[in-house]
């Protein structure tokens, strides 16, 4: 049984290998242009997310900020009730003053309460002002925050009929690759994964390109394109670990 398997390994040819990997190469590239279509949306509506997240936090402070200018101006406008009290309790008393003494005293007082409202009067229309300020920027936020929530659901409608479309189509897509890797013998089946997942774009099959490695593009020897070119080893490049095959046994011309 064992001799037989072995015998059977030994009649496919390495030019039918490559032809195989390269075949294999060729579905699970277009698997990876599903995954980037479809992987840049869902990084989109991460982002689209992360922002609705931020807009909502600042009109949340926004309002904080806003509700703690109420109650300083509530504040404000105690003192203001507060020193017009006093004014009148001291406006009163100046009708009995005894001596001189208790008049300098009592104006002094009076001065003293009517600069606190003059103040207090300063105070509250800084805060209104600053308020009218804040609830701009709320305005303004809360209408890119609904630009930013519009946004938001196209992309995850969009994001749903890729997934839909593509979907079906992944999954043919698979099935053929798997059916390809039962053909290539497993130690070359696994070199190839190994190379292809170290590739920058996952390319672990690459053609001859003008002279050169199609992955990489260095300068191939020409003794070394011609042992390609016949097909009767697997010849990696000596830069970047590729597999390379010709162009013509891909099934491509060579521009």
């Amino acid at each position: 049984m064992a001799t037989r398997k072995k015998s059977a390994e030994q009649e496919v040819s390495v030019e039918d290998k490559l032809k195989s990997l390269y075949k294999l190469q060729s579905y699970l590239s277009e698997i990876d242009r599903i995954k980037t279509l479809r992987g840049e949306l869902p990084l989109e509506v991460a982002d689209l997310d992360d922002e609705i997240a931020g807009l909502g936090t600042r009109i949340n402070n926004f309002e904080l900020e806003l509700k703690q200018l109420d109650e300083n101006t509530k504040l404000q406008k105690g003192k203001i009730e507060t020193s017009k009290t006093k004014i009148e309790k001291y406006n009163k008393q100046l009708e009995n003053v005894r001596n001189s003494k208790e008049y300098d005293h009592l104006s002094k007082e009076i001065e003293f309460e009517t600069l606190e409202i003059e103040l207090s009067e300063k105070h509250i229309r800084e805060y209104a002002q600053e308020a009218a300020s804040i609830k701009e920027q709320i305005e303004a936020a809360n209408e890119l925050l609904k630009d930013k929530t519009s946004d938001l659901e196209h992309k995850k409608q969009e994001l749903d009929d890729i997934v839909s479309e593509t979907k079906a189509q992944e999954e043919k897509i698979r099935e053929k690759a798997k059916k390809t890797e039962a053909t290539i013998e497993p130690r070359l089946l696994t070199a190839f994964k190994r190379i292809r997942k170290n590739a920058r774009n996952g390319l672990g099959v690459v053609p001859i390109q003008r002279g050169a490695c199609g992955g990489c593009f260095n300068k191939i020897p020409p003794q070394k394109q011609m042992d390609i070119k016949l097909g009767k080893k697997i010849i990696v490049c000596e830069y970047c670990g590729r597999i390379m095959i010709d162009p013509e046994m891909a099934g491509i011309s060579e521009k």
